[in-house]
């Protein structure tokens, strides 16, 4: 019993250690309410001839209400199509335990920011999205393993990996955990 107390109590120390401290972008509480919001997040990584795409997710708290924000950066030599976000927009995300969760575009239509340089044409588009009270509890308990993006006249898939290293910056991530590990920085 004694063996098995200590064991217990090992084991608890060590999980409440491996967590990592969220780390914020920004974390703001005034007389309006209060506003975090965490680093951004590569997500996905496509780097295929002339084009480079890149999707990042940050979690925000706005007065208790979560949100994610994702961000799309396109980067290419040739034209850029536009993806627009508006009030049907939807981000739904395949767990590996089977469930689907949906999350819902705020109601603010979004085309993006073209911006041209010397080489190329590159891309930026953001949007919001809302957590569905009923799904919010299945992304702490299980991975996610394939996102679709709803836009305004298109849908797009990603893989999420397991684990990616940047060709841009060099650095692992591991996008598949990403919501295992981050909702607590926003509850």
């Amino acid at each position: 019993m004694k063996y098995l107390i200590t064991l217990s109590f090992f084991l608890l120390t060590f999980s409440s250690f491996a967590q990592k401290p969220c780390e914020y972008s920004a974390n703001v509480t005034d007389s309006i309410g209060t506003y975090k919001v965490t680093n951004e997040y590569l997500i996905s990584e496509r780097n295929f001839g002339n084009t480079s795409n890149y999707v990042f997710f940050s979690l925000a708290q706005t007065d208790g209400l979560p949100t994610l924000n994702l961000q799309l950066i396109q980067k290419s030599k040739d034209f850029i199509k536009a993806n627009c976000f508006d009030k049907n927009s939807k981000v739904f995300l395949q767990l590996q335990n089977g469930k689907v969760v949906t999350l819902m575009h705020i109601n603010q239509e979004n085309c993006g920011t073209l911006l041209h340089d010397k080489d190329f044409n590159n891309r930026i588009n953001t949007g919001i999205f809302m957590f569905v009270k009923d799904n919010y509890e299945e992304l702490k308990k299980s991975p996610v393993t394939i996102m679709r993006i709803k836009y305004l006249t298109a849908t797009e898939d990603y893989i999420i990996r397991g684990e990616i290293t940047s060709e841009m910056n060099g650095k692992t991530y591991q996008p598949a955990t990403y919501f295992m590990e981050n909702m607590r920085c926003v509850e």
